[in-house]
C-alpha cells in the first residue's frame, strides 16, 4: 500500500507541463507532403477496445473541466493493455471521440525528433558534439560568434542560449518547411545568444526547430521526410501525421478547442508547420504508445531501431538538469528510479505521457482542448489511470 500512495502521491509533482506555445497558424504544405497525407484515420498495430473501467474514471474528470472529450491508455508489458475514451470530437457536434482517433501530441512531438535524429547519429550522418558553425559552413559568417560553437546536443537539451520561440508567423507561408527553417536560423543566430551556450536550461521551441533543420541539412531530406522513415514507419504508425487531425472543415477526426471563460471553442488549427521539430505531430493512442513501448524497454535494455549507447544519451540529461533528449528524467519512488516524463500543446490540445521503466508501465492521456487549467485536468486523469492500474482494473 505504501508504494502505491508514494506513486499516487508523486504522479503529479513531476509533470512536465512544456506546451509548445507557439502563435497558431493554419496547416499547410509540410516539406516533401501535405501535413495529413499518412493521416487516414486508421488505426495503429495495437489497437484495442474501448475500456469501459478507463471511460468511467475520465468521465467525470471531463466534466468537472468541461472537455470536449478526454482519452487515455495504459501500457504494461510491452503492448497497449487498455485504452479508454469519453466526449465529442468537437463541440457542437454530436460525433463521439473515439479510441481509434488521432490525437494532437504538440511538445510531446521533441522526444520523436530527437530519437529520430538519433538514428542520424547511429549512420554517422550527425554527431552530439556537431556545432552549427561545422554544419552550417557556408553560413558561418552570418552566425554570431557566440552560436557558431552551440552543439546539437546543447539545442536537443535547451541549452543553446535560444528564447522560447520565434517569428513563426513571418517565416514565408509559401516557401517549404525546410526554407522557413532556413530563414528562422538566419534570424535567430544573428545576435549573441540570451545566455553562454551549454551552460543554463531554457526552454526552446526554436532549438528543437533547429537542430530538425541540422537533420535536414545533413541528409538532403525534409524533417517531415526524415520522421516518416526513420521513425514512423519502422514503428508501423501509420496514422502518424503533421498539423491538426482530420480533415480540413469536416468532423471525421478530434477537432482542437480555446478557451473561452468556462468553455470550449472549435478550431481546426496548429502550431506554424516551421516549429514542426518541436510539436507539430498528431498520431491515435495507440501508435503513441509504440513510440512509448520503444523508449521503455530500451531502458529496459532491450533497444531496437537505436543502438544502446544511443538511447542511454537520449535518456540521460546534463549535468545539472532534468531535461535529456525530448525528455524529462526524475527520481520517483513509484518508479523503482527514474522515469521519463513530458507534456505538450498546441493550445488547442494538451497531452501527457509517462514512462515507469522499472515497472514496466506507461500511461497516456490526450484532450482536444488547450487553455489555461487543462494540464489539470490531465494531471488528475494520469493519476486516476494510475490507481486504476494499481487495484488491477
Amino acid at each position: 500500500m505504501s508504494k502505491r500512495r508514494d506513486f499516487l502521491r508523486d504522479i503529479t509533482l513531476g509533470i512536465a507541463a512544456y506546451g509548445a506555445g507557439a502563435s497558431r497558424g493554419l496547416a499547410q504544405e509540410a516539406g516533401d507532403k501535405p501535413p495529413n497525407s499518412s493521416s487516414r484515420g486508421g488505426e495503429g498495430p495495437a489497437v484495442v477496445r474501448a475500456s469501459e473501467a478507463i471511460g468511467r474514471v475520465l468521465a467525470p474528470i471531463r466534466e468537472q473541466h468541461h472537455l470536449p472529450g478526454l482519452v487515455g491508455g495504459l501500457v504494461q508489458g510491452g503492448r497497449l493493455e487498455s485504452i479508454g475514451v469519453v466526449g465529442v470530437r468537437k463541440v457542437g457536434s454530436p460525433t463521439l471521440f473515439r479510441v481509434s482517433d488521432q490525437v494532437h501530441i504538440g511538445s510531446d512531438t521533441k522526444a520523436m525528433t530527437a530519437t529520430m535524429i538519433g538514428s542520424l547519429v547511429d549512420d554517422g550522418k550527425l554527431s552530439w558534439g556537431a556545432t552549427i558553425g561545422e554544419v552550417f559552413p557556408a553560413r558561418a559568417k552570418q552566425i554570431d560568434p557566440g552560436f557558431r560553437g552551440v552543439t546539437l546536443w546543447d539545442l536537443l537539451t535547451h541549452r543553446a542560449g535560444l528564447p522560447a520561440n520565434g517569428p513563426w508567423g513571418m517565416l514565408g507561408a509559401k516557401r517549404s518547411t525546410t526554407e522557413q527553417r532556413k530563414v528562422l536560423m538566419a534570424g535567430m543566430l544573428q545576435s549573441a545568444p540570451l545566455t553562454k551556450p551549454g551552460t543554463k536550461f531554457a526552454y526552446s521551441n526554436v532549438g528543437y526547430a533547429l537542430a530538425g533543420h541540422m537533420a535536414e541539412q545533413a541528409t538532403g531530406r525534409s524533417w517531415e521526410m526524415l520522421m516518416r522513415q526513420r521513425l514512423f514507419e519502422p514503428l508501423k504508425m501509420t496514422s502518424a501525421g503533421f498539423g491538426p487531425p482530420g480533415t480540413k472543415g469536416e468532423v471525421d477526426q478530434p477537432w482542437g478547442h480555446v478557451a473561452k471563460g468556462e468553455s470550449f471553442v472549435p478550431r481546426q488549427e496548429d502550431n506554424a508547420p516551421a516549429l514542426g521539430p518541436a510539436g507539430t505531430v498528431h498520431c491515435t493512442v495507440a501508435d503513441w504508445a509504440q513510440f512509448a513501448i520503444l523508449h521503455m524497454r530500451a531502458a529496459q535494455g532491450k533497444p531496437r531501431l537505436l543502438k544502446a549507447e544511443t538511447f542511454e544519451k537520449l535518456q540521460t540529461p546534463p549535468p545539472g538538469s532534468e531535461y535529456a533528449g525530448g525528455w524529462m528524467i526524475v527520481d520517483r519512488p513509484w518508479a523503482g528510479g527514474r522515469a521519463l516524463t513530458h507534456s505538450g500543446s498546441n493550445t488547442m490540445w494538451y497531452a501527457t505521457i509517462w514512462i515507469a521503466p522499472k515497472r514496466d508501465f506507461a500511461v497516456l492521456v490526450a484532450t482536444n482542448a488547450g487553455g489555461d487549467g487543462v494540464s489539470k485536468a490531465c494531471d488528475a486523469a494520469i493519476t486516476a489511470l494510475v490507481e486504476l492500474h494499481e487495484a488491477g482494473a
